[in-house]
């Protein structure tokens, strides 16, 4: 059965909670590309395919209110990685999905919301995955909220490692092969250069 889901029906989740180790310890989402914020170049392209947005971000929550989106820190120390992030944003949903969704992917799809809901019609329990021709981005996902309680369960056990969690759910990808380079981040200085570089 196809049922009717629109922009309407979800909230993005922009994960902006890491410590960014392999990059000096900066705030991604405050590094610049083309002279923006990482963090600014995703919310221009995610706020007109979603219905609300929101921000999870552990450090400088000024900055990031800035913005006018909810800022949301997790709720758990020690910065325990993206579910962590997900599971804290989740009481503030009250749309049927979340869109999660990295802050350092600045070329992120400007159909990426669009592709999510023709799949997700057909495949409504699902979490989708966004894939791009070569590996799945992990942190490209759409995600029911009624998960909210497992997905509370699953971090409560000590687990942390998101393709554990969604190997307990039914998956589906989303083919993205087209426009790989819409998935293009960056963990490292070299990232950085590069992607400046090669994206004019």
């Amino acid at each position: 059965m196809i049922i009717n889901i629109t922009k309407n029906d979800i909230t993005a989740l922009i994960l902006a909670g890491g410590r960014g180790q392999r990059l000096g310890g900066k705030d991604k989402g405050l590094v610049c590309y083309k002279n923006k914020p990482f963090i600014e170049h995703v919310l221009e392209r995610i706020e007109p395919q979603v219905s609300t947005v929101l921000i999870n971000a552990n450090r400088n929550k000024a900055q990031y209110q800035a913005y006018g989106y909810p800022v949301i820190q997790d709720s758990l120390a020690h910065y325990q990685g993206p579910l962590a992030g997900l599971l804290s944003a989740m009481p503030q949903v009250k749309t049927r999905y979340i869109l999660m969704l990295p802050c350092d992917a600045p070329l992120l799809p400007l159909d990426l919301g669009l592709r999510m809901i023709s799949s997700i019609a057909y495949y409504p329990e699902h979490i989708l995955l966004a894939h791009d021709g070569q590996q799945t981005q992990f942190v490209h996902a759409l995600i029911p909220t009624r998960l909210q309680a497992n997905l509370e369960q699953f971090l409560a056990q000590g687990e942390r490692r998101v393709g554990l969690w969604y190997a307990q759910h039914q998956v589906k990808s989303v083919d993205f092969s087209d426009i790989p380079e819409a998935f293009s981040n960056i963990n490292t200085p070299e990232q950085h250069k590069s992607m400046e570089k090669n994206h004019p």
